[in-house]
Formats: C-alpha cells, structure tokens, sequence
C-alpha cells in the first residue's frame, strides 16, 4: 500500500502529533487544530496538507458558519487500511477485521487446543484472516497491522512465549515471523490479560487511571492497568498472579501446578483445579463450563469449591491491592459467570486483608465485555501502537 511521504520541511513527529487529534476525535476544522496545538496556520496547514496528502486524513464535511463560509472539516480515514486481530485462549480463538481506529467491524470464533502448537494455531488463526479479508472485499495489501494475544508469559519487545505452562512447542516461537512473509505491516504479540485489561479500560472504565483485570478461566491470571497504560513489568511477567504461592489452612497437601511448582493460586482455583476437584468428588464434569453449570445448579459440593476458590484468589488479589492501589478491579474469564459464589470469597479476603486507604473507594465488578474484552482492547492496543507519533513517520514512508 503507498502513502505519500511529508513533504519536505515537514516532520514526521510532529504529523503524528496532530494525527493524534484526529483519531481522539470525530472531525476539526484548522481552527480547531490551531487552537489544540498552539501552533501557527502556517505550521497546521503545512502538517494538514501532508496527512490529506497520505490519506490519513480525509475531509468530513462542513463546521458552523461564523458569519462568513462554514469551515471545512477532517476526519482521520479510518477505512484507509484494516487491522486484522486473534484473541487465543486455551480452548478457542476469536478473530477480527477492525478499521485503523480498533473498533472491530466483523468477527469469526471457533474451538481449538492451544496445545496443539503455534503452527496448527496460527494456520487457523491465518485462515480465519484469509476469511474475514474476502468476506470484506479486502486484500492482504490492506493490512495495517496484525495482533495477537496468547494465554502465556510474552516477552513483549521480540513478540515470543516464554515458558509457558499449557502451550506445549510455544516456547520462543517466532510468532510475528510466522505472519511477516504473509502481510508487510507491524506485528504485536501480548499475553491475553494485557489485552483484556486495556479493553476494559478504554471501553468501559477510560477515566480509570489504576485498574487490575483477573482473568479467572481454564488458569488464573491478571492484566494492570497504570496511569492509564498497560503495565507489563520489566520483562513482560507483570500479572502472573495464578502463580504465586498461597498456604491453605484445609488443604491436606499442595497440589501440583501446571508451571511444576506446588501451591499455586491457579493449583487450587482455576478452572481446571475445579474440574479436577469436582471429578474427585464424584461429579460428571469434563470441562470448566462444565463446572460453572454445575456450580450455578446449586450443587453444595459444587458451590463450596466456588467459595473456596474465590477467598484463595481473594487471598492474592489483596496483596495486589496492597501493592498498587487499583481503584477497579474487573474479574473476567468463565468463573466470572458464577459471581454469586465466587465474588463474595474474593471481596470477603480483599477487605479483610487489605489497607482502608486502599479499599475506601475500590469496586470490584464483573466484566461488561464479556468474552470479547480481549479482542476488543488487542485491536486497540494494535491500533495505538500503529498509529503512536513517534511512528507516523514510518507508516507514512510506507510503500
């Protein structure tokens, strides 16, 4: 796809800059850019000229008349290109096409075993695309950008897994080299919760500035939220919160997690923890949906696993709370459908064991997104990423 490059004289920064504008709102005049920016006409016009002159910016009608000819609006070109998007989790992957603003115009979803390995996942993944693309009457030379999210550990900066505990064969896969020969755009690879929290930020709770996400599904994970920014830690491992070690008074030993250590919170409240606890107890369960059935039915067995996994996740959600101060914390996955039992362990520890300062104005809540808060918040992660004014320039140099 070309985009002309900015004219000379004009930087590329500062095109991203006033870029920006245009993509945080519907439509501005050059006045409008002029008054946000404190920069002169000239310099608006010039930096105007080159995003109109790439196609990033188009013209979006007509502003209100000021007692001469109504001033012409711009409007970022959203339809300009497309973002292709694949939320994969441990039992299933949705897809997406988005426009170049993150809002995702069609999807598709279907069932598969992360631990089949990256190459049998992303051939799907890369069918799934091929799909949606023609579907839409799009090519490949559209595609601005491609994400994905993974239910594991991701060294944010090449894009690889790291030792995850349930994707066998994903450990450093070259992930964005399995797309980069297929489509000539930026590749973002983030693990699942970042994605999941973002989405819910941006989507549902966007003056938040401090916001934990728990991702209580298959495992037991956490995406942060800080200063309105996803936090991933200095090597990507930031919200590992499904492993950390907990001391169960009733338990009789520590049982085995799936990362090889003992003791785990995801060890005694994950999905799969309750399947196995539920299938020791005698109930016909095979799956974690299975188990969330069987729990909202009301079974006492049942119910009291529920209870008990929430004050056990409760247990390491306080210290989260103790440690950064969350003013939401959102819980999702599939145990986020049994709120009745699970919410009021989780709640009962939080209170109990954090700080008042820290819990005074903190709400605890269930997803709005639903399953589609990692889809959702990668598609914005992408686009942000994409379009971040330090790399205009780029895109705009494109060929």
């Amino acid at each position: 796809m070309s985009i002309s490059p900015p004219p000379p004289g004009v930087s590329a920064a500062g095109l991203g800059e006033v870029l920006a504008l245009f993509r945080a709102q519907p439509s501005l005049t050059r006045a409008d850019v002029m008054q946000q920016t404190g920069l002169s006409r000239s310099t608006v016009n010039q930096r105007l000229d080159a995003l109109l002159a790439a196609q990033l910016v188009v013209p979006g009608g007509e502003g209100s008349p000021t007692g001469g000819r109504p001033a012409s609006r711009f409007t970022f070109h959203c339809d300009r290109g497309v973002l292709l998007v694949a939320d994969i989790g441990a039992t299933g992957m949705r897809t997406a096409l988005c426009n170049l603003r993150g809002e995702v115009r069609a999807e598709r979803e279907r069932a598969i075993d992360v631990a089949l390995g990256p190459q049998a996942v992303l051939s799907a993944a890369e069918e799934m695309f091929a799909a949606l693309l023609a579907a839409a009457g799009r090519t490949a030379a559209e595609v601005h950008g491609i994400g994905i999210d993974v239910p594991g550990p991701v060294d944010f900066d090449s894009g690889q897994v790291v030792s995850p505990p349930i994707m066998s064969g994903w450990d450093r896969y070259d992930i964005p080299g399995w797309f980069a020969g297929r489509y000539d755009c930026p590749i973002l690879v983030d693990k699942d919760v970042n994605a999941m929290a973002f989405g819910e930020h941006r989507s549902v709770y966007p003056d938040v500035r401090q916001l934990l996400l728990l991702k209580a599904g298959t495992g037991i994970g956490a995406g942060m939220i800080i200063g309105g920014e996803v936090y991933r830690g200095a090597d990507g491992a930031a919200g590992d919160i499904g492993h950390i070690q907990v001391a169960v008074e009733d338990a009789e030993s520590e049982p085995l997690c799936r990362c090889g250590n003992t003791g785990c919170v995801e060890a005694y409240a994950g999905g799969w923890a309750l399947v196995r606890d539920l299938r020791a107890a005698g109930r016909a369960v095979e799956t974690v949906d299975d188990a969330v059935m069987l729990i909202r039915t009301g079974d006492l067995t049942a119910v009291r696993l529920a209870r008990r996994a929430g004050r056990i996740i409760g247990h390491a959600i306080a210290d989260s709370v103790s440690l950064f101060n969350p003013r939401v914390i959102v819980i999702g996955g599939q145990l986020a459908r049994i709120e009745e039992q699970l919410f009021a362990g989780i709640r009962e520890l939080v209170y109990r064991r954090s700080l008042p300062l820290a819990t005074r104005n903190l709400q605890i809540v269930a997803t709005k997104l639903d399953t589609r808060s990692g889809l959702v918040g990668l598609a914005l992660l992408l686009a942000d990423g994409i379009f971040a004014p330090d790399r205009v320039g780029a895109l705009i140099n494109r060929v």
